[in-house]
């Protein structure tokens, strides 16, 4: 039986699923990738690499801040939200834009323990 990799974080889900709504929302076609992989210092890293738009330069200083977004869809308060669940938990989140043009890679850490 494995382990729950997200032990002290029960609100895990409401990060991955806003990510995957971004991703869904600005890939309009092509793929969209989700992988986890639990790594030998105790963390576990969750990423999610769309191939749709993007991250606007304007947005790239302020993306995990409140109310940030150049869509007129949503509140921009997920990222925020997102980071704020990660970080209270003592996880990392961040974003690039992928090296090919295409789309946007998101990923988060958190501890296993």
């Amino acid at each position: 039986m494995v382990n729950n990799p997200f032990p002290r974080v029960a609100n895990a889900t409401q990060v991955i699923s806003n990510l995957l709504n971004n991703a869904i929302k600005f890939t309009e076609e092509e793929n969209i990738f989700v992988s986890a992989e639990i790594k030998d210092n105790g963390y576990v890293f969750v990423t999610i690499k769309d191939t749709g738009q993007g991250i606007h330069h304007d947005i790239v200083p302020r993306l995990f801040s409140k109310f940030a977004s150049k869509s007129f869809q949503g509140t921009g308060l997920g990222l925020f939200i997102s980071k704020s669940i990660i970080e209270a938990h003592g996880g990392k989140i961040w974003a690039e834009n992928n090296s090919d043009g295409k789309g946007a890679t998101f990923t988060f850490s958190l501890p296993t323990n």
